[in-house]
């Protein structure tokens, strides 16, 4: 399989987004107080780990994915994301593509299935409870596939409608902090993994806790991100 339509098959997003963490009540005095969300699943409790309540006020997302095989770059592509409008704008090989997500059209679907795709890989953590169509199964002590280190694991599966790859798996390995650590990525729910892959290089951006770098074991493989920018 190309290594683009490997990553393409990589990710399945309806996106559905759960931002708010917080409800605003009037009070007696026509005044307004928070009440403060508290995550309850396993899910929410990885993704607020990871910074998911300062995402409600994100205007605006840039990011640069790129993927190295055996050292040579083989894909690096530039994204503007305002989630409010859900308008994107893509720079690859010279190339720029602005569209709307309301209305994707055969113009931009390639794009857009290449923006679905680098964005899950940024915000994997904010998937697991943004998407719907999906089923979720914990584990609470597991030996991860990469440091063999006893870890919780998360099993995120995908129905087998909507999306541009339904029916895939993801396994999310985490410690105590719900911080990930590797994933592992299972294309048709098969048994055996399509790709594992470290999650590391945290860097917290504007609130956002986001793993910037991913290496497979042999380290001949590895996708990144540079030129991460939040604006609120």
């Amino acid at each position: 399989m190309k290594l683009y339509s490997m990553l393409l098959a990589s990710s399945l997003v309806i996106l559905s987004c759960k931002e708010e963490n917080t409800t605003t009540i009037g009070d007696t005095n026509n005044l307004e107080v928070e009440a403060t969300f508290t995550p309850t699943t396993e899910a929410e409790k990885v993704a607020y780990a990871n910074g998911l309540a300062n995402w409600k006020d994100v205007k605006q997302l840039d990011f640069t994915f790129n993927v190295d095989r055996n050292g040579a770059t083989v894909a690096s592509r530039s994204w503007s994301w305002k989630p409010v409008t859900n308008d994107v704008t893509m720079i690859a090989a010279g190339d720029t593509i602005s569209y709307n997500r309301a209305t994707v059209d055969s113009t931009s679907m390639q794009a857009d299935q290449g923006f679905i795709n680098d964005k899950y890989w940024l915000l994997a953590p904010y998937q697991l409870v943004w998407d719907e169509g999906t089923s979720i199964k914990v584990t609470d002590s597991v030996m991860s596939p990469l440091s063999r280190k006893q870890t919780k694991k998360l099993t995120l599966l995908y129905g087998n409608e909507g999306g541009y790859t339904p029916g895939d798996a993801y396994d999310f390995y985490y410690g105590d902090d719900y911080v990930i650590t590797e994933w592992v990525f299972r294309k048709g729910n098969a048994t055996e993994p399509s790709m594992v892959t470290t999650f590391e290089g945290y860097k917290n951006i504007e609130g956002l806790s986001i793993a910037t770098d991913h290496k497979s074991e042999d380290g001949s493989f590895r996708l990144y991100f540079t030129d991460v920018n939040v604006i609120k």
